[in-house]
């Protein structure tokens, strides 16, 4: 009985250690995505700390996605998503350069190290 308990409960253990394994591996791309939209709806609408802690927010969110491996085709849409954080990123700057000009540069520089744009 002892023994069946404790097959179960190693069972049960390892089951919740896969479900949340994929949990954070999605939660990961999910907040991708979250970021993705924020800088679509807000872009046009940053200062130039907006734009330095959304550098720093991207950097941290492609350290945890670094955490996980993904098939072919999840790689595949996670990259359809940062190519859309980059485009956003384009957008938002457009007309700001002036008077930022180089820090704004620099911040551009920082994400090309980061996703290559």
């Amino acid at each position: 009985m002892r023994r069946t308990f404790l097959l179960l409960s190693f069972m049960a253990a390892m089951a919740s250690s896969l479900l949340t394994s994929c949990s954070s591996k999605q939660t990961a791309v999910t907040r991708l995505e979250k970021f993705s939209y924020e800088l679509r709806d807000n872009a046009r609408y940053y200062t130039l700390n907006d734009w330095k802690e959304a550098a720093d927010k991207f950097s941290k969110l492609r350290k945890d996605i670094n955490k996980y491996d993904y098939t072919e085709a999840e790689r595949e849409h996670i990259g359809e998503i940062e190519g859309k954080c980059a485009g956003y990123v384009v957008e938002g700057v457009k007309g700001k350069v002036q008077g930022y000009g180089s820090e704004i540069n620099g911040i551009l520089q920082g994400l090309n190290q980061i996703i290559g744009l």
